[in-house]
């Protein structure tokens, strides 16, 4: 038994215990013990969901439209499917955004979709698609027009990509398509990739305009939910760095068209945004490494770090100046919320890096992380990029377009950006780096990768955590079982969790969450069935 329930393996024993053989298989595969954090074992991910095992993860259009396009807020975003895919995608993620300039339209407050009917999907859709097209032109005169494909669309072989360049052409914006049906891949995940490539293809490169910034970065994998973009700008500006873009949140069209001319990629979110930071540095020669707001930690390494890329004393000063001052008012926060939260125990089960990242917070606040997983991370989320090599590409990985990036002859390498790494790497400076989840967390800590609904009903039966960290699908199960759920997808009513300022929102949300005594009184429906007396057959008969 370990101080708060059963060892990390005894745990893992008690929830594959209830699979039939073949489930068994391939779960155990996914549920790992964290016995070395310095060599981490492999761990099966990336391979499809069980059926019916429910589990929380999205499809691919999710991942698309509703992660990596959707928060910019000047394009007219049309989902060409039934409604439903439209509106769920619709605002679910709480990206803030902020109008730039004077007669721009926040297209974020519509949604928008062809709903197909049934006729469409005997008939075809692409008459439907093009009318959308040319009444939301009509209505609204956008910089540019984005469609996504739903699963249906796929099935029936409307041609989205021959509409698009039909409309372009006519309409004289840009218009572009992502075949992002919600079957492809096994999670949200392949969506990522897909909007990856759509963007770099449609939009990244369109404007040459050189910054004005003497210190210039793009961010990659930050979504502005619940401002978080917001607050990491206010730090970078203080520094003196300037953002060019921000892909995807609060960010404009304009502002990705122009984000080669950035000197430095930061990914904050690994697994969505990857594939661009490696293509914008073959094209370009734009360097990129791994950066994390999330923590206080975190985010003073993170820092330093593109300080230190930046190499000059003015700034590596400034960056110390601002961390202190930032410090000083997050200092006396933390110290009282700790006198009420250290021992206390956490889980952390949510996509993109947020399982790892937000364990910094909880390490700040001396509270112990017992177990973690990602929705629809890949090997290298876990174990770090070294192992990307070993990885063997399979048959639902080969559905996703792989885009042939080649250098740009007058336009890589403008800010003499590949001297400067060189340079640097020279000196041990890592680029490309991301070290994975399992290296961070503690020996013995329980690894699960694709939670199901049964696993997680078990981790809390076993553990009673403080605290779950999780998306919106599972939160009000979770809280229906007496423990505090804080929503880490849209971040519920709060928010900015990131930077300085954003910890200590998250410092004071979770202190008010694991303090309060009404989760000793929740009894979920179930248990409220379990203990009822049984009723009489006069008392049957009378209902």
């Amino acid at each position: 038994m370990g101080p708060t329930g059963p060892s990390a393996a005894e745990a893992r024993e008690k929830m594959l215990d209830i699979y039939p053989k073949k489930t068994l298989r391939k779960r155990s595969k996914q549920m790992m013990v964290n016995e070395n954090p310095s060599t981490p074992a492999e761990i099966g991910a990336n391979s499809r969901t069980v059926p019916g095992i429910i589990t929380q993860r999205g499809c691919s259009y999710a991942g698309c439209k509703g992660v990596v396009i959707g928060p910019i807020y000047d394009i007219l975003h049309i989902t060409h499917g039934p409604i439903g895919c439209g509106y769920y995608s619709w605002l679910s993620r709480r990206n803030f955004t902020k109008i730039r300039n004077e007669g721009e339209t926040n297209y974020l407050q519509y949604s928008m979709s062809t709903d197909m009917q049934e006729n469409h999907i005997v008939f075809g859709g692409e008459t439907l698609l093009k009318d959308a097209i040319q009444e939301a032109y009509d209505e609204f005169k956008p910089k540019a027009i984005s469609v996504y494909a739903t699963c249906p669309v796929g099935l029936i072989g409307d041609d989205i990509h021959a509409v698009c360049k039909e409309m372009k052409a006519k309409l004289g914006i840009n218009i572009f398509g992502f075949s992002c049906e919600g079957y492809k891949g096994v999670s949200q995940s392949a969506g990522h990739h897909i909007a990856n490539n759509g963007v770099f293809k449609n939009m990244i490169g369109l404007d040459d305009t050189p910054s004005k910034g003497e210190y210039t970065i793009n961010i990659l994998g930050e979504y502005n939910i619940g401002g978080d973009a917001w607050e990491i700008d206010r730090i970078l500006a203080l520094c003196g760095i300037k953002i060019i873009g921000t892909l995807s949140g609060g960010v404009t069209y304009d502002e990705i068209c122009n984000a080669h001319m950035a000197d430095l990629n930061v990914v904050m979110c690994h697994r969505s945004i990857n594939y661009m930071a490696e293509m914008m540095e073959t094209k370009f020669g734009i360097p990129w490494f791994k950066v994390n707001f999330i923590g206080l930690e975190g985010t003073k390494k993170s820092l330093r770090k593109i300080a230190q890329y930046f190499g000059e004393k003015k700034l590596i000063d400034r960056v110390e100046e601002v961390i202190a001052a930032e410090m000083s008012e997050v200092r006396p926060v933390i110290e009282d919320v700790k006198t009420r939260t250290n021992g206390k125990t956490a889980a952390l089960f949510v996509g993109g890096s947020r399982a790892h990242h937000y364990q910094d917070l909880f390490e700040d606040m001396e509270m112990k992380v017992i177990a973690a997983g990602y929705e629809f991370a890949h090997r290298d989320d876990y174990e770090g990029r070294e192992v990307l090599p070993s990885i063997k590409v399979d048959a639902d990985s080969r559905n996703i377009e792989e885009l042939t990036i080649e250098e740009d002859p007058e336009r890589f390498n403008l800010r003499k950006t590949v001297d400067r790494k060189k340079s640097l790497e020279e000196s041990g400076f890592a680029f490309s780096d991301y070290e994975g989840m399992l290296k961070q967390m503690k020996k013995d800590t329980l690894v699960i990768d694709d939670i199901s609904h049964h696993e997680m009903e078990k981790l809390i039966e076993l553990y009673k955590p403080d605290v779950i960290g999780s998306g919106v699908k599972d939160k009000y199960v979770i809280e229906k079982m007496g423990v505090p759920c804080k929503q880490l997808h849209s971040y519920d009513y709060g928010g900015p969790y990131a930077g300085f300022k954003g910890a200590i929102n998250f410092f004071k949300e979770i202190d008010r969450m694991t303090s309060s005594r009404v989760w000793e009184l929740t009894r979920a429906p179930w248990h409220e069935a379990d203990e009822a007396p049984e009723a009489t057959v006069s008392e049957e008969v009378t209902a």
